[in-house]
Formats: structure tokens, C-alpha cells, sequence
């Protein structure tokens, strides 16, 4: 008995002195290497406000944690990604934002939604000036999958303007391409090389499989 009540004491004691020297490590950091302030750069729609919401009290240079804090503020649906950068010297975070910007407006099943060039939905227009299209989850899904292609292959997609039976019109660094579901990854990458050598050409096709045809104007080849 008197034996389990040495080896108990024991653990607590251990414990009691783990906690106080944490409780110092962490009063010494934050003593030394305070956070003094907190910056965010690059953002328009996320609020600098949940930025420092996400940031721990009392923070410490020393003991803050950047990938949980980056994790924390890509929950928001505004942002593709983000940096945090720790200055020794100032005590400031900066978080470098890089955020998303809505490219379909689209009325789906009779459902307003919103969605980027990397597909996630957005809880609004962000302050882009873009025309509705109306289609269903079908025509989504392929307008999204067109999208997706033009975004991988590092086309300026800036919006999706129409959608018909003759195919789904998107601009792609000012001009209008006109492309449809099974249009493939390498067209997607030919593109900006065709849109260099024809830089007084309004419009491109996707439409033909392997090929990008320029025209003078939709319709026209």
C-alpha cells in the first residue's frame, strides 16, 4: 500500500512539474517573441478580422503554429490558399491570401449559385460584374468539367458567358472561345500558344476534338 502510494505521488509530482514548465516555456516565449501585430495581404473578400479570430491570444512567435493557422483561414470558402510569414524582428504576421473570384453565375434547377475556375461554390458574386446562365446539374457538370480544363492548362479564364445547344462560350483573356464537355487537356494547353500567333482574332473553337479553330467571329472558321 505504502509502495503504490510512493509511485502515485510520484506521477503527480511529475506532472505538477511538466505543467509549471510549460506554463514557463510558454510565458517565456510569449515574453520574448510576442505577436505584436497582424497583417493580410492579397485579400478583398476575406475580413482581416477572422484572421485575427484564428489567431491564438497571447501568441508567441515562437510557438505559433503557421500551418494550422493557414488551415484555419482556407476554411473560409473566399480562400485557394494562404501564407504565413513570422517577422522576428517587427513581432508582425502577414498572411499572404491568394483568393478565389467567381467565373459562372449560374441559375441551377432554379438554384442561384456560384462557382470559381477551381469549381468550389461561393456564397456570392464577390463584387464581379458577371450575366446569369441558366442550365441544369447536367450542363453543370460539363461547363464545370470545361472549366476545370482551361484552369489546369493556365488559360486567364474570366468567365462563362452562354450556354446552348451550340456549346458553352467562356472568355480567356478578353476573347471569346467556344468549346464543349469533351474538350481535351491538350487543347486546353494549345490555346494561349494559338491566341499568341492570332493576336487580332476575337474567337476560337475547342469544339473540333484535337483542334483549336480561330475565326473572325463565332460561326466563322
Amino acid at each position: 500500500m505504502l509502495s503504490a502510494w510512493k509511485l502515485l505521488r510520484a506521477v503527480i509530482l511529475s506532472a505538477a512539474v511538466a505543467a509549471l514548465t510549460a506554463v514557463v516555456v510558454y510565458a517565456g516565449a510569449y515574453l520574448l517573441f510576442p505577436v505584436t501585430g497582424l497583417e493580410v495581404t492579397g485579400a478583398r473578400m476575406f475580413p482581416e478580422s477572422e484572421a485575427w479570430q484564428a489567431l491564438p491570444d497571447h501568441a508567441s512567435l515562437l510557438t505559433l503554429n503557421t500551418g494550422a493557422l493557414e488551415r484555419n483561414i482556407e476554411s473560409n470558402p473566399w480562400v485557394q490558399g494562404a501564407e504565413v510569414l513570422k517577422n522576428w524582428e517587427s513581432g508582425i504576421v502577414t498572411v499572404e491570401v491568394k483568393e478565389r473570384r467567381v467565373v459562372l453565375s449560374g441559375v441551377v434547377d432554379g438554384r442561384e449559385m456560384f462557382f470559381s475556375a477551381d469549381g468550389a461554390e461561393l456564397p456570392g458574386l464577390g463584387g464581379a460584374r458577371l450575366g446569369r446562365v441558366e442550365l441544369d446539374a447536367g450542363r453543370l457538370e460539363e461547363v464545370l468539367g470545361i472549366v476545370g480544363a482551361l484552369r489546369e492548362s493556365g488559360a486567364g479564364l474570366e468567365s462563362v458567358d452562354d450556354l446552348g445547344a451550340h456549346g458553352v462560350t467562356v472568355m480567356v483573356n478578353g476573347r471569346r472561345v467556344l468549346s464543349s464537355g469533351d474538350v481535351g487537356r491538350d487543347q486546353a494547353r494549345a490555346l494561349e500558344g494559338v491566341m499568341e500567333e492570332h493576336p487580332e482574332a476575337p474567337y476560337f473553337d475547342l469544339r473540333s476534338p484535337g483542334r483549336v479553330v480561330v475565326g473572325e467571329r463565332e460561326g466563322q472558321r
